[in-house]
């Protein structure tokens, strides 16, 4: 797979890198210091440390769309998804972007940028899906222990699908989860579908699999796709929407199909018109 690296993202997780500090970021700012800072989430294939550089699916969406603003230093960070917000509004970055979801509460503490695409859930268990899971509702009607990274979509579906609270390990990271899961420590691990795949590439083992027929949940009646977009300080309206409109003319050149295909989505992954963030940002 090709991989576009970003300019000089060193760090562990963690780490972070001082950015503006408060106070609205503009454009002009931006280019006058001819650098940004981005936060990534340490998780495949969103972002991701490929050696010393950070690169995925995110992380080079944002590494595209500010070189089209005329922002050529991209500086990327790897750092842990649940940190990705406070850091952001605490001035540690200009914009955080992992393929998070845009969820409700989410837009509480920050402001979404239009949506770049859209993906499913994914699941593993015991080799040989001892418990015969084969959705996240089998889990919880099988009272079946999960790992599930912190701060990530999951813990929520769980919580609306009526699990027991005790049958939840949480995680730092999908590796983590990996581990857990692994060592027999839980029944289930469960992440995005795009995310799922590349960690069971990474695991290398027979030990684990993703169970065949596996289904997304369904809560209300509704089936659960994650949207992701970048996230920016409520402040920052002016970087938002000159972000945005770089994005739409990336999508409309597909440009963003082509990125996202070296992670393994699909043309289709790319949202358009049919959903927004406001929608997403009201429940």
């Amino acid at each position: 797979m090709k991989k576009r690296g970003l300019i000089f993202a060193l760090t562990g997780v963690g780490a972070l890198i001082a950015a503006c500090g408060g106070g609205e970021t503009t454009v002009e700012d931006l280019e006058e210091d001819g650098v940004v800072q981005v936060g990534v989430a340490n998780e495949e294939p969103y972002g991701y440390l490929d050696g010393e550089t950070a690169t995925g699916a995110s992380t080079e969406i944002a590494r595209a769309v500010f070189q089209n603003m005329g922002v050529e230093d991209v500086e990327a960070t790897v750092t842990e998804f649940g940190n990705l917000i406070p850091s952001l509004n605490a001035g540690n970055y200009d914009v955080v972007t992992a393929g998070m979801d845009i969820q409700p509460d989410r837009c509480e503490n920050a402001s979404f940028g239009d949506i770049e695409y859209s993906y499913g859930e994914g699941m593993a268990v015991e080799a040989g899906n001892p418990l015969d899971l084969h959705s996240y509702e089998d889990i919880v009607e099988e009272d079946a222990t999960v790992s599930i990274m912190s701060g990530a979509n999951q813990v929520e579906m769980f919580e609306d699908l009526g699990i027991d609270e005790d049958n939840i390990q949480y995680a730092d990271d999908i590796p983590g989860n990996i581990a857990a899961l692994e060592a027999g420590d839980v029944d289930a691990t469960v992440m995005t579908g795009a995310t799922m795949n590349s960690a069971m590439e990474n695991a290398d083992t027979d030990a684990i699999e993703q169970p065949e027929d596996f289904t997304d949940p369904e809560i209300d009646g509704e089936e659960q796709v994650a949207y992701g977009a970048a996230v920016f300080r409520d402040d920052d309206e002016e970087l938002r929407e000159a972000y945005n409109e770089s994005l739409q003319e990336l999508k409309d050149s597909g440009e963003i199909a082509e990125i996202i295909a070296e992670f393994g989505f699909e043309e289709d992954d790319v949202v358009m018109d049919e959903t927004t963030t406001e929608e997403r940002c009201e429940g």
